[in-house]
């Protein structure tokens, strides 16, 4: 069989199997099996047995567990409560008001989560509730907490980096790095569109509870010292070389504990059922990670990441065109899998086609961030959409159209990111 007929081959049995609602990580390890059984002379068993077991005791990948049970450490106690009322007294004068507590407070809860999910969820009990209560639209309120969760991928510490870093062999300290400016030029961008559109819609927007002097919102402000120390500890062990990312991840899991302990919100049921929260999602990150590394495996045996980089160069695109290519093939996979399952899915056949477009890796992690960011909010496989339906019960096309200024927003975004490409750049190149 030529190319063409393997790889329709391959992608009929990945969806049909995806289409029969088998796990994602078994469909993976699945047409992986297929493709080296009958396609390539290496016995398919030994193959999966001895990448599986690789794939799961990478010591990279430590951090990626930890890092889930720190956020969900923070999920269930009083840290993510506190956030709100430090944050509410300073966005009282800006256009749009308690609306901007959606986007800073996904961008401070990302910075200690890692995940989208996280902190969607998170910032999302804590804003939706407040901001309904005082009369704000459901339209720019859920579609500004949509938007601004997918943050929790892009600012450092990030699960999507980690996964990255490991598939493509680059420093995940420089890629936690290469994060910090474009995850708060998104978030700036997020929040001066809340104010266009405030300013457009004045009617809409309740006025302010109350006024407050400096002093009094200064004193509100106590309630962030916890999550600011956190964060303090995490990412400054890193960026100082103090620690590895699973060392700062190990620091971040003791540190939230403490802080929880201390507020008196850690008791055997939280710490029972942090750790329990954080043992499933991690299992089934590894269980895609394996399948992944498997499928990657498989089609190296074949030849098809070789043939692909090979049809993609012929095509004479250049570095810009196949960018704008990626962009939108990781779109559109994005309607059908996970952020992770993305990554490590196409590293394999992506990366070699990248390399020979001189395009610089850790550039092209954070583009891969934001693509895979705009996956987060688009059906029918857009984790934000579900968290968000689960919390608040609207349809999930609602959901996606009110989201769809945060999606345009992230394209921008992508465009500056390649125009502009010290925006990612620069500050990795400074350690």
């Amino acid at each position: 069989m030529n190319d063409v007929a393997v790889t329709t081959l391959l992608i009929v049995a990945l969806f049909a199997l995806l289409g029969s609602s088998v796990w994602i990580g078994l469909t993976l390890s699945g047409v992986a099996w297929i493709g080296m059984q009958l396609f390539s002379s290496r016995p398919a068993g030994d193959a999966m047995a001895i990448t599986v077991w690789g794939s799961a005791s990478s010591w990279t990948l430590t951090a990626l567990p930890l890092f889930v049970w720190m956020g969900e450490i923070l999920f269930r106690t009083k840290l993510s409560e506190s956030m709100f009322k430090g944050l509410a007294p300073w966005v009282d004068k800006l256009p749009g008001r308690l609306l901007h507590t959606n986007v800073i407070g996904c961008t401070i809860f990302a910075a200690v989560s890692g995940s989208s999910a996280a902190t969607c969820a998170t910032i999302g009990k804590m804003t939706l509730p407040e901001l309904g209560k005082r009369g704000y639209p459901e339209t720019i309120t859920i579609g500004s907490l949509a938007g601004a969760g997918t943050l929790g991928l892009l600012i450092p510490p990030s699960i999507i980096m980690i996964v990255y870093g490991v598939s493509a062999d680059v420093s995940i300290a420089r890629l936690f790095v290469a994060g910090i400016f474009p995850g708060i030029l998104l978030a700036s961008l997020f929040s001066a569109y809340i104010a266009i559109w405030s300013l457009m819609h004045k009617d809409q927007i309740p006025l302010p509870d109350s006024t407050m002097t400096f002093a009094q919102r200064v004193y509100e402000s106590r309630h962030l010292i916890p999550v600011v120390l956190l964060i303090a500890c995490v990412l400054g062990s890193i960026y100082t070389g103090i620690a590895t990312a699973t060392e700062a991840a190990a620091l971040g899991v003791v540190g939230s504990l403490v802080l929880s302990l201390v507020q008196g919100s850690l008791n055997w049921a939280t710490f029972r059922d942090s750790l329990l929260g954080a043992t499933r999602l991690y299992c089934m990150i590894a269980l895609i990670l394996s399948g992944a590394a498997f499928l990657t495996l498989a089609m190296g045996y074949i030849g098809l990441p070789r043939h692909l980089a090979e049809f993609v160069t012929g095509l004479g695109l250049s570095p810009f065109m196949l960018i704008i290519a990626l962009a939108i093939f990781y779109v559109i996979l994005g309607c059908f899998l996970d952020g992770i399952s993305m990554v490590v899915l196409t590293m394999g056949v992506i990366l070699p086609t990248v390399q020979a477009a001189q395009i610089d890796l850790i550039w092209f992690g954070i583009f891969i961030v934001i693509v895979v960011e705009m996956a987060q909010i688009t059906p029918p496989v857009g984790f934000n959409l579900f968290v968000l339906q689960g919390m608040t019960g609207k349809e999930i096309t609602w959901i996606a159209r009110v989201t769809m200024p945060f999606f345009f927003l992230m394209c921008g975004m992508v465009l500056l990111l390649w125009f502009f490409p010290q925006i990612a750049v620069w500050l990795p190149g400074k350690m």
